[in-house]
C-alpha cells in the first residue's frame, strides 16, 4: 500500500527483511526466518509475507519488543575471534559466542559469515543488512584467505587437487589457490594459506580431509579486502575506518 506524508509526498518504503537486517536484528536471511515464523509486528499486525514493505513511521515489533529504525546508522567492527566461541548473536546449548567478547559496544550488530568453533582469526561484524548479505552471497565472489597447519607434508599432487577443486558431499569446490608458507626451524608444523570465494560449512576442513590430511589449526587472515591485524590479540577488535568500509562496499558493487 502506498503511504504518504503529511505535505502528500510518499515516505520511503524498505522492505521488511531488510529494515530488521539493518537494525542488526539478524542478517537478511534470518530475518526473512523470523518473519515466516509470525514473530514480526506491523503496527499491530502479525506479518509472514516476505517483502511487507514499511516506512519509518511504522510500528515494528519483534519477540515483543519495540524497533527503532536506523537512518543509516551503521556499525563495522573487526574481531580477532579466538577459538572456544562460536559465531552467533545467541546460543541456546549456552555455549560461548563471539558477542560476549563485545559487551559495550553502543549498536547492535550481528557476525557476518560464520568461523567454527575451532577456528580463529577475522570475523566482521555489523548492522549493514546491504552489505552483509553481499558479501555473504556467492555471485560476488568474495576471498576469503586462511592458513592452516596439518601434521605432514602435502605432497604437489594433493595441493593440485586442492587448486583444481575436490568433491565432497555438497558438489565439487570451485578453484582454490594455494601456497606453502611454513616457518623455518625444527618443530614448526607444514603450513600453507588458501584462498577460497566459496562459503560451505567448515568447506577448508572438509576440503583439507578429503585429500588425506586433516587440519591441525585453521585461521582466517583475510576477508575480501579486510586483513587480520598482526597486533590485535585473539578476542580484541576495532572499528573499520572510513577507507576499509569503502573498499568493502567497492568489492560489492555497492558504491
Amino acid at each position: 500500500m502506498n503511504r504518504n506524508n503529511e505535505r502528500g509526498r510518499p515516505r520511503q518504503e524498505e522492505r521488511l527483511q531488510k529494515v530488521l537486517a539493518q537494525a542488526g536484528i539478524a542478517s537478511r536471511r534470518h530475518a526473512e526466518e523470523i518473519i515466516l515464523q509470525g514473530r514480526v509486528k506491523v503496527n499491530g499486525e502479525v506479518i509472514r509475507t516476505l517483502g511487507t514493505k514499511v516506512v519509518s513511521t511504522d510500528r515494528i515489533v519483534v519477540d515483543g519488543r519495540l524497533l527503532s529504525i536506523p537512518q543509516n546508522d551503521y556499525a563495522y567492527y573487526l574481531l580477532h575471534k579466538p577459538t572456544g566461541y562460536i559465531t552467533s548473536v545467541t546460543d541456546p546449548q549456552g555455549r560461548k559466542t563471539v558477542m560476549e567478547l563485545m559487551p559495550k559496544i553502543p549498536r547492535r550488530v550481528y557476525p557476518v559469515g560464520r568461523l567454527d568453533y575451532d577456528t580463529s582469526g577475522l570475523l566482521l561484524l555489523t548492522n549493514d543488512g546491504d552489505l552483509a548479505h553481499r558479501l555473504m552471497h556467492p555471485s560476488y565472489g568474495v576471498e576469503k584467505t586462511y592458513r592452516v597447519e596439518v601434521g605432514e607434508k602435502i605432497p604437489e599432487q594433493a595441493l593440485k587437487r586442492l587448486e583444481k577443486g575436490v568433491l565432497l558431499e555438497d558438489g565439487k569446490t570451485a578453484p582454490a589457490r594455494i601456497r606453502e608458507v611454513s616457518p623455518k626451524g625444527r618443530g614448526s608444523l607444514p603450513t600453507y594459506e588458501i584462498t577460497i570465494h566459496e562459503g560451505r560449512n567448515r568447506q577448508v576442513r572438509r576440503m583439507f580431509k578429503a585429500v588425506g590430511f586433516p587440519l591441525s589449526t585453521l585461521k582466517r587472515l583475510r576477508f575480501g579486502p579486510l586483513e587480520l591485524d598482526p597486533s590485535l590479540a585473539p578476542g580484541a577488535f576495532r572499528t573499520l575506518s572510513k577507507t576499509e568500509i569503502q573498499h568493502l562496499r567497492r568489492a560489492v558493487k555497492l558504491t
